[in-house]
């Protein structure tokens, strides 16, 4: 009787590695191997394009993204501004707490994430703020950083105060479209830092800035959740990648901080190279966006917005869609 147990028992074990692995088989599909380099960067920004700088402001400029208008909003963590570019200069529209990112919704409203452990909503017209989470289970917020929306207008945003490569216990939140109800999506992380959704929306991409990485988890409206986290593309120099922006073929760019430099990889993380700002630039590359065919980055060293004519186009997002 226990041989025959013992023997369904590996019967049930080979049946289920073999639908595991070709569940893997139909997730991970096989591509031919490569006989050249796979890719080179002048396949997304021509040989002869030149950076142009955009405006010059103050403080430490992160969170820059476009309105319905056109007009690009930005905002200083070091000095609590919430910031607006007009013509080649940065005016100061607002001041609060300890804005670090910031991301439009499709009501006009601007998102923030506080370094204070708030998330709120800005009304750029009344200068009206509202409060959406400041805690979990009971307990405030540590700083928060940045934060991205799908396509329902659900919301993830990292925390990452009190974390770094050696206290790894940063977190990642999901804000269900239209709810209150905080979810944790992800923890354990070194400094997560900047985050972005792939273009098909199955993946969210996390800068994990203490171990100089974009890790890859599986989203909240994933279809096969068999997919698992993995360490997506590891980055050398600079110290950590910092905000994220994806195109509609899914290609990835990073913000690659202290290296003055954008990084971009293909929706299966290999490398394209990458494109260094101007030589009187700063290093301190935070944010970036898409806009009209340009890439726009802000560096904060020197407190430049600055834009580069690209090939491929960004993904909508939710607040311009």
């Amino acid at each position: 009787m226990r041989k025959r147990v013992l023997t369904i028992t590996l019967l049930i074990i080979l049946s289920l590695v073999t639908v595991t692995m070709a569940g893997a088989k139909s997730l991970y599909p096989s591509k031919p191997v490569p006989t050249k380099d796979r890719h080179n960067i002048s396949e997304i920004v021509h040989p002869n394009s030149k950076w142009e700088k955009v405006a010059t402001g103050s403080g430490f400029m992160e969170g820059i993204n476009f309105d319905r208008n056109g007009q690009i909003w930005m905002v200083s963590p070091a000095t609590g501004e919430i910031m607006k570019v007009e013509g080649d200069k940065v005016s100061i529209v607002d001041k609060d707490k300890f804005p670090i990112g910031a991301k439009f919704h499709k009501d006009g409203r601007l998102f923030i994430t506080d370094g204070t452990g708030e998330l709120y909503a800005y009304n750029t017209k009344t200068k009206e703020r509202q409060t959406i989470v400041n805690s979990y289970n009971g307990s405030p917020l540590n700083g928060l950083n940045d934060l991205v929306f799908d396509d329902a207008g659900g919301l993830y945003f990292t925390e990452p105060f009190g974390s770094s490569v050696t206290n790894p216990v940063g977190r990642v939140f999901y804000l269900p479209p239209g709810g209150t109800e905080l979810q944790l999506f992800q923890e354990g992380i070194a400094y997560p830092n900047g985050i972005a959704i792939s273009a098909d929306g199955q993946r969210v991409y996390i800068s994990e800035f203490g171990s100089n990485r974009i890790i890859s988890v599986p989203s909240k409206t994933a279809k096969d959740q068999r997919e698992m986290a993995f360490a997506f593309a590891q980055f050398e120099g600079g110290i950590g990648p910092d905000g994220l922006a994806v195109d509609k073929e899914g290609n990835l760019y990073v913000a690659h901080f202290q290296a003055g430099e954008i990084v971009v990889v293909d929706a299966s993380g290999f490398k394209y190279g990458t494109i260094r700002l101007p030589e009187d630039a700063g290093t301190f590359t935070t944010n970036l966006t898409f806009h009209n065919g340009y890439l726009y980055v802000t560096e904060s060293l020197k407190n430049e917005v600055w834009r580069i004519k690209v090939k491929k186009e960004g993904l909508v997002p939710y607040g311009l869609q």
